[in-house]
């Protein structure tokens, strides 16, 4: 057989419960299971052929260039520990079922795209698509596919039926790539600004990493921590706003008379010695001491009769109502707690 004979039909197994994007791209093993043998295969394969080889066992069913959709399930098929085309939902279903990628999902600037990133570029302007693969995985990266291990696969998001990397994630595997201080500030802005994640997730997975050594992502950092907490004080005021709270008065510091300091606080509501704290610091690899700190601080507070609610922007995010449920009952129990000491409140 020449590279010009007709190809032969995908048989016995019919074709019908693929999706259309896998009638499109085939692995070398899903193509023997149709009944084209390997000889076959590298002959449609040769120069000017009616198929060809876009990654090691991986075969695009059509000549010319791949699609962004094709080249994205073939770097799946390439490094997934399966390389099956998935089945039908249930036996005898025509409709295309989506395909199961065992250890393997989209990762870096690709994922960021695929999670609708405005300031991630498109797919088809990328030279190298990240796929995220388990550490003793043994693959190298070739082609368009650059392998990205780690020691513990997180649980992939489905985004139009291919598996993505979380957010957080992506996002670190995408800044281990750049250089430009720009991109990634513009990165990690959007990530929070959009509702994707919130910042501490974001550093946890920078430090893992061990990225936030390079200055120009402390310095994205250091606007992403300002970012997350502008965001988290908005929410703040909001919760207070539409879930009739009394108002606290904003951003204070409080003081013993003729004494020390004791510390900031979000909102602070003197009649029932009830505050709250936004904690949107991150983890980082100095930041013990800061968490003592704050421990300390809090349980200072309470000997004194204050009553701290410590709040995350990821809770305030997520589960406002209850947020704010928790700030109502501190406020109606202080009736029936002992006077909280005389402290002084001063603006922040």
């Amino acid at each position: 057989m020449n590279h010009n004979t007709p190809v032969p039909p995908l048989s016995p197994r019919p074709v019908r419960h693929l999706s259309e994007v896998h009638r499109r791209v085939m692995t070398a093993a899903q193509l023997r299971s149709h009944g084209v043998s390997s000889a076959e295969t590298n002959e449609q394969c040769r120069p000017g052929g009616a198929w060809q080889q876009l990654l090691p066992g991986v075969i695009l069913l059509h000549p010319g260039p791949p699609t962004a959709e094709e080249r994205l399930h073939a770097v799946l098929m390439y490094a997934a520990k399966e390389r099956a085309a998935g089945v039908p939902a249930q036996p005898g279903a025509e409709q295309p079922h989506a395909p199961t990628y065992a250890e393997a999902m989209l990762t870096g600037l690709a994922a960021l795209t695929l999670h609708g990133f405005t300031s991630a570029p498109p797919l088809m302007s990328l030279d190298k698509l990240d796929v995220l693969v388990p550490r003793l995985r043994r693959l190298r990266s070739t082609g368009c596919a650059r392998i990205v291990r780690t020691t513990s696969l997180p649980a992939p998001h489905l985004v139009t039926g291919l598996p993505v990397a979380p957010v957080p994630r992506a996002l670190a595997d995408a800044v281990a790539e750049l250089s430009d201080a720009g991109v990634v500030r513009r990165l990690l802005t959007e990530a929070v600004r959009g509702g994707h994640c919130e910042p501490a997730a974001v550093v946890r997975e920078l430090n893992n990493a061990k990225l936030l050594s390079r200055p120009h992502v402390v310095d994205a950092v250091d606007s992403l921590l300002a970012e997350g907490r502008a965001i988290a004080e908005d929410r703040l005021y909001r919760m207070v706003r539409e879930h009739g709270l009394p108002d606290p008065v904003w951003n204070v510091d409080l003081r013993l008379p003729d004494g020390p300091h004791l510390g900031g606080l979000d909102a602070y509501w003197p009649e029932q010695a009830v505050a709250v704290e936004l904690d949107t610091r991150a983890p980082r690899q100095d930041e013990d001491a800061l968490w003592s700190e704050y421990a300390r601080k809090r349980e200072h507070l309470e000997r004194l009769g204050i009553t701290v609610v410590h709040i995350t922007p990821k809770k305030l995010r997520e589960s406002t109502e209850q947020q704010a449920a928790v700030v109502r009952t501190a406020l109606m129990a202080s009736n029936d707690r002992d006077p909280a000491a005389y402290v002084v409140v001063l603006p922040r």
